[in-house]
């Protein structure tokens, strides 16, 4: 028996078993479309998460379909405990290879998250801020605009 054995027949039809099976087989399966994205550019599964229920144990189930498996804080890392998180949609958006991170207080987060939370003015501002003018981040985030400090 292989190390991704079913290790329970009622674990096939929980979303958390399909979202580990579907880690499994993009970081495996050179067949899959998605592999060149994960096993292609090395991305893998630790040997501990190869058995469901060590990844089970790990992660807890799924809170619900709202949720998805996320490569977090590294998203160039590899799915192994203390790398990956529950995330909705919106995080896993936010968490690409084009996405900034920050930390504030000892919590990462992506920049946009970081203007959302603490900015004086929109993202767009805080981005070019740091990006362009090569403002530091605590600067960028609590300085308002012309616009904003006329008003």
């Amino acid at each position: 028996m292989s190390d991704y054995s079913i290790h329970n027949r009622r674990n096939v039809r929980s979303p958390t078993y399909r979202s580990w099976i579907m880690m499994v087989t993009r970081c495996t399966n050179r067949r899959v479309d998605n592999y060149k994205y994960y096993g292609g550019r090395g991305i893998s599964v630790c040997d501990h998460w190869r058995t469901f229920s060590n990844f089970l144990t790990d992660m807890g189930e799924r809170p619900s379909l709202a949720y998805s498996l996320d490569r977090w804080p590294n998203k160039d890392g590899n799915y192994e405990p203390g790398n990956c998180r529950w995330a909705t949609r919106i995080q896993q958006a936010r968490n690409t290879r084009a996405s900034r991170i920050v930390v504030i207080s000892g919590e990462m987060m992506t920049l946009r998250e970081a203007a959302e939370r603490f900015a004086v003015v929109d993202y767009k501002c805080v981005h070019l801020r740091i990006t362009r003018l090569g403002w530091p981040l605590d600067k960028a985030l609590s300085t308002p605009s012309h616009k904003k400090a006329h008003q």
